[in-house]
């Protein structure tokens, strides 16, 4: 008798989704105003325009930029302006907040691109483990996406998942 093994989770046409793939891939680059600051704590007008005039603004070519302030100082609303005018030109993208909150951004900025054409009516598993850490907003927004149009939601392995969501 011939032993042949059937791959089940491959015959089941459950697709899964891997949200590390909605990641953003583009290199995010801080952009401290603490740096350009008097003493780290406060904002001189002049000093701070001409810091910015002889920013190296290259390296921020392609971009995603982190625009944040990590002292606790009063920065006015206009600083952050300037910043924005001086880099939107070159660089893909400046979101306000940190390199942590700036990848979470972008990520549900691209859960939201996705095409549910292809999920119409599927099995879907969203993938529970991996390398990067995905925040728990992201599964929020990838079962409120996708919820109105598949058969089924669950969360984990093909092999061992956790139902979440079954259209009756």
């Amino acid at each position: 008798m011939e032993n042949t093994f059937v791959n089940k989770v491959a015959e089941s046409g459950i697709i899964t989704i891997n949200l590390e793939n909605y990641f953003p891939k583009e290199d995010i680059l801080l952009f401290d105003m603490k740096d350009h600051l008097f003493m780290g704590l406060i904002l001189k007008e002049k000093d701070f325009r001409e810091a910015l005039k002889i920013l190296d603004t290259n390296i921020f070519e392609n971009k995603i930029v982190a625009l944040t302030c990590s002292a606790d100082a009063v920065i006015p609303m206009w600083a952050y302006m300037l910043v924005s005018s001086l880099l939107q030109p070159i660089a893909k993208e400046i979101i306000f907040g940190t390199v942590a909150y700036t990848k979470e951004t972008i990520l549900l900025k691209n859960i939201e691109a996705i095409d549910t054409t292809p999920y119409l009516d599927a099995r879907i598993v969203i993938k529970g483990c991996g390398e990067l850490p995905i925040a728990e907003v992201a599964y929020i927004a990838i079962t409120k996406k996708l919820r109105p149009i598949v058969k089924s939601i669950m969360y984990g392995e093909p092999c061992s998942t956790v139902p979440v969501f079954k259209k009756k």
